[in-house]
């Protein structure tokens, strides 16, 4: 695995953590915020090729 892909994984999973802590938190901008920078580090992937585990940012609330 190459250092970038790596780096890229480490960050999808600090992103998907804060996510996590924001609905416990019930932190709607939080997961907003933390949901976009998922979105793009997702693109990121894919437009390198990189193989990443699919996640679903959680629904809006409201």
């Amino acid at each position: 695995m190459s250092e970038f892909a790596a780096e890229l994984r480490a960050r999808l999973n600090e992103v998907r953590e804060e996510i996590r802590r924001a609905e416990a938190e019930g932190d709607d901008y939080g997961i907003e915020v933390h949901t976009g920078r998922l979105d793009n580090l997702m693109r990121l992937a894919a437009e390198h090729g990189i193989d990443v585990d699919e996640v679903r940012p959680p629904e809006p609330k409201g």
